[in-house]
Formats: structure tokens, sequence, C-alpha cells
């Protein structure tokens, strides 16, 4: 199951598993979901969280809303809605991984604030994987195999972004660690394997770099992630030249 099936699957199951207190909080509830845009999403979030203040559903819909501003590639709000979530639920593993990755996008090597923003990276993907291994079964049709990789899929995610967060620290070796765990998965993110493959060229491990770039090149990935291989796979070259 891919990153987006195991976000959708397990939205539905945590709907089910509340239970809204009138037929129009329902219908509220309803509307945030089948929302297909991010606009459209944060609007049935906003609405439904007006209505119903104290909705069990606030958690939920908060991460909906952060996952729409990753999208829309708002990080700040992003940031925003994904603490809020948190706020209503210590317990939600996929608001601490959007967290994670919403501050790790938004970090760069010569921020004054770096260190504190990596500091939140590695404490939100860490309570992430230490809630996803008692995270209870959102929705009891789930059979547990099917639960088992839907918790991996976020287990990678936020490996990833410990892998992300460990690079623009320049530790390599954490970096590439939390990438391997990350692309340990039946179906890699591409562009996971392409930073591992960066991190191992950066290290001169020329060797492990090729084969994960290569399985990107020969995939049925989307022709960014094709063209950032091939790009890596430059750079990969130049460096191999410059070391003899």
């Amino acid at each position: 199951m891919n990153y987006l099936a195991a976000v959708l699957a397990l939205t539905a199951g945590l709907a089910m598993a509340q239970k809204p207190k009138s037929q129009k909080e329902t219908d509220a509830v309803r509307a945030m979901i089948a929302a297909n845009t991010p606009d459209a999403k944060i609007a049935a979030v906003e609405d439904l969280l007006s209505k119903y203040k104290d909705t069990e559903f606030k958690s939920i819909a908060l991460t909906q809303a952060a996952q729409a501003e990753q999208i829309k590639g708002d990080q700040i709000a992003g940031i925003n809605y994904a603490n809020r979530a948190i706020e209503a639920d210590k317990k939600n593993f996929q608001a601490h991984i959007l967290l994670a990755q919403l501050t790790v996008q938004g970090t760069h090597e010569f921020d004054l604030d770096k260190d504190q923003k990596l500091a939140t990276v590695n404490k939100a993907a860490n309570e992430a994987l230490v809630d996803l291994k008692t995270a209870p079964k959102p929705n009891p049709a789930l059979t547990d195999d099917q639960w088992e990789g839907i918790k991996k899929d976020f287990a990678s995610q936020a490996h990833e972004a410990l892998g992300m967060a460990a690079a623009l620290d320049k530790k390599l070796d954490v970096a590439a660690t939390e990438y391997k765990a990350a692309v340990d998965n039946p179906m890699p993110d591409p562009g996971t394997m392409v930073r591992l493959a960066a991190v191992y060229d950066d290290q001169g491990k020329f060797d492990d770099s090729a084969p994960l770039l290569d399985k990107v090149a020969a995939s049925n990935a989307p022709d960014v992630f094709k063209k950032a291989a091939q790009q890596e796979k430059q750079r990969a070259e130049k460096l191999k030249a410059m070391k003899k």
C-alpha cells in the first residue's frame, strides 16, 4: 500500500471509529472527507470546526488541513494545523509525521534557527514512531496484515524526515540509516531512494548508490524522479572523477 492509500484508509477508518453527535455534524464530516482539492479541504475543515468546536473529529480535521497545506506548499500554515492537531490528540502519529515533514521541508543549511527546527523534526518523527508501535486498528474491517502495512508506510515517512534532518545536519551515517529504514518497503518512494543515493555519493559509496539510481530510472516512477536520478548519477560521476 502506498502512502496516499494509507492516508485514505486511515482517514476513513478513523471516521468510522468516531460518532458524530448529529446528522448535520455527520454531513459536515462527510463533506470534509469528500473534498477533493486542498482549498476545498481546508474550507470544509474550517466549516466543521466553526460549527462543532468540541467535535471528536477535531484532530482528524486539523490533520486533513495540514495535509492540504502541505500539498499547496504553505509550510507555515501546515505546521500550524499540525501543531493544533497534536494539541487535540497527543497520540496523533499522522500529525506528528506531518509536523516533521513540513518543518524539515522548510529548513535550510544556513537558517539561524536550523538547530531548533531539526530538534522539532527529530522529536515529532520519533514520537510518531513510538506511537505507531501501539496504535490501535482504526477500522475492524482492516486485517492485521493491512494495518501493519499502513503503519509501515507511515513509519517510512517518519524515517525519511529523520534522514532529511540528519543530512541537513551533515550526519551522513545517520541519514543513510534513516533513509534505508524508509525504503525498506515493498513500494519504496523513488524520491527517498534518490536521497539515499545522494548520501552514499557524499560518502564515496558509489557502488551502493548506482543500483538505487538505476532502479528509479527503470521504474514507472514519475519523470521528475527519473530526472532527479539522472542528475544524481551525473553528480556521482563528477565526484568519482575528483577522487582520481
